[in-house]
């Protein structure tokens, strides 16, 4: 069984800070102006507003402000200011041995997937894949995504429902939700980092690839055993797709359907959850139960 965080409570404290890439710090401070308004206090951490080349700032920088406030027993939770790229450079230094005893809430997504199958495999800590600051926005800070984030973080168990798709693959599946974005599952394939998905439901999502690397990184996982034993499989969106002077001739759902046409566990595609506004939280690790049908599809988390 996956370790649970606590639950947050109005006062709690969150922490915001830039593990990866750099963003703008009037983005995070709307966001955190958000969550304050939910009832929560929020610290802005330092590699916020900064940058170094395309990073926040140096990896010893953001290694030492993450692994600050994991350790910090006043933080609550963090929300991770947005992805970009940078994590894996410091995942491996990161010292999980008071996070373990004293877990919390990692909520993000994108580059995020690198630590969200790490504590699944390594430690079977649940984690919040869900947007972050920079899809907290005046446009859509009171959609229902943003709200999913607010519910997963106060412990509302989540049910989310999805239209049908003429590619679905109808059935029912039950299993804790593990994956994330495709490049960052790709890259930690072969590593501690790669999560066990006997049993599991995976998520699949991405933005900007080029179909053919969609392909690539789909055969990736396929030979490294990911799909093999799977109880479901969610697609999400696919964002601004890439093509080179030569079509591939298939898109983004074609090439995974066609990857796992020899198996017979349920597929839902176009999911609402990725690089879009359409993104609800995911409580990855934690068990859900997964319903394809002709008129549609529901996700549900299981207590």
């Amino acid at each position: 069984m996956s370790k649970i965080p606590p639950y947050l409570k109005k006062g709690d404290l969150i922490g915001i800070m830039c593990p990866s890439s750099k963003m703008e710090l009037q983005v995070a401070e709307f966001a955190a102006d958000v969550l304050r308004s939910w009832g929560y206090r929020v610290h802005l951490g330092i590699t916020v507003g900064t940058s170094f080349h395309n990073f926040s700032a140096p990896d010893e920088l953001r290694l030492e402000e993450l692994q600050d406030m994991m350790d910090d027993p006043e933080i609550k939770a963090i929300l991770f200011g947005r992805g970009g790229y940078g994590l894996v450079c410091i995942l491996d230094r990161i010292n999980f041995s008071r996070f373990r005893r004293h877990p919390k809430w990692l909520c993000g997504y994108s580059d995020i997937t690198v630590l969200h199958t790490h504590l699944q495999e390594q430690f079977k800590i649940a984690s919040l894949h869900t947007l972050m600051c920079s899809g907290i926005t005046p446009s859509t800070q009171d959609n229902n995504y943003v709200a999913s984030l607010r519910d997963a973080l106060s412990g509302k168990r989540s049910r989310y429902t999805a239209e049908p798709h003429h590619m679905n693959r109808t059935g029912k599946a039950a299993g804790k939700l593990v994956g994330g974005n495709l490049t960052l599952l790709s890259n930690v394939s072969g590593t501690a980092s790669q999560p066990n998905t006997k049993g599991k439901i995976l998520v699949l999502e991405d933005i900007g690839e080029y179909r053919y690397n969609v392909d690539r990184m789909m055969y990736n996982l396929k030979r490294a055993g990911w799909l093999d034993n799977l109880a479901g499989l969610v697609v999400g969106s696919f964002a601004d797709p890439r093509e080179t002077e030569t079509p591939f001739g298939q898109t983004e759902f074609e090439i995974i359907r066609n990857l796992v046409a020899e198996y017979d566990y349920p597929v839902c595609y176009d999911f609402p959850v990725g690089h879009q506004d359409e993104n609800y939280a995911l409580k990855m690790g934690v068990p859900h139960e997964l319903k394809v049908t002709p008129r549609g599809v529901s996700l549900t988390e299981v207590r």
